[in-house]
């Protein structure tokens, strides 16, 4: 690792965001798996209940990690400023999103969170992240476990996570000398908005489905890493999609 770069300014850059959580004791017990690894930000997307004596409990002496835990109505929102969103799943999913494991899946997010903040995504205990959810993200992550009981505890699964980013930053994995500046989730949204309002206005997308076909577009943006100035060279596109100019003669 290049001796400029500062390893806590990266861990810094690095949320865990929870998912509509349904076992307070898995949100304490997350947050001192997360502490153990040097990492701090913790997003809470509709826990079920929060805060909660169980989840102080079982944090042990993670309980600052709880007290400035960030609660969320939605995933968008817990993921307002990241350039990078990686989803974690136990199971194969029939979905187009790349799929890599999880010791891949942190040093890939480690490159870009020298520069740029970027959050690790865990479902609900009981079924996961569902596909609106990991439309949210660009990447999907399985911890290769046993495939006949690959089932792991939440809590257990974010610690494996956790310790797999540990060491991509510790053991000195990271070498990215120049970085192009990602587009932002707040500023993905936006972009799909627009597209899905665009297509909307040629007759491209069906007014009374047009989810179906936005989430396979979304997938595609999603393998594609988009910058921040490819973003705005889209919409751009999008803009005059709907308003062309009038020819110029030069």
């Amino acid at each position: 690792m290049s001796q400029s770069i500062i390893p806590n300014s990266i861990f810094d850059n690095i949320r865990v965001v929870l998912c509509q959580t349904s076992h307070p004791g898995n949100i304490g017990s997350a947050a001192r798996a997360m502490k153990t690894m040097g990492l701090k930000h913790l997003y809470l997307v509709k826990p079920d209940k929060f805060p909660d004596a169980h989840a102080t409990a079982l944090s042990t002496g993670a309980a600052d990690l709880l007290e400035r835990a960030i609660v969320t109505e939605t995933l968008s929102e817990a993921l307002t400023g990241c350039a990078f969103a990686i989803g974690l799943s136990a199971r194969k999913r029939y979905l187009s999103h790349e799929t890599v494991g999880a010791r891949t899946a942190a040093i890939e997010a480690s490159k870009i969170a020298i520069h740029q903040p970027i959050a690790f995504v865990f479902g609900t205990e009981m079924s996961g992240l569902s596909n609106a959810e990991l439309d949210c993200c660009q990447m999907l992550a399985m911890i290769p476990a046993n495939p006949e009981y690959s089932s792991l505890n939440l809590a257990a699964a974010v610690q494996v996570m956790c310790y797999e980013l540990r060491m991509a930053i510790l053991d000195g994995v990271i070498d990215t000398p120049e970085v192009t500046e990602l587009a932002t989730n707040d500023a993905l949204e936006g972009f799909y908005t627009h597209l899905e309002q665009t297509l909307l206005y040629i007759g491209y997308l069906n007014p009374a489905a047009p989810k179906k076909l936005s989430e396979r577009l979304r997938r595609i943006y999603a393998r594609a890493r988009l910058e921040k100035e490819e973003v705005n060279l889209l919409r751009g596109v999008l803009t005059l999609t709907q308003e062309p100019r009038k020819h110029s003669k030069y």
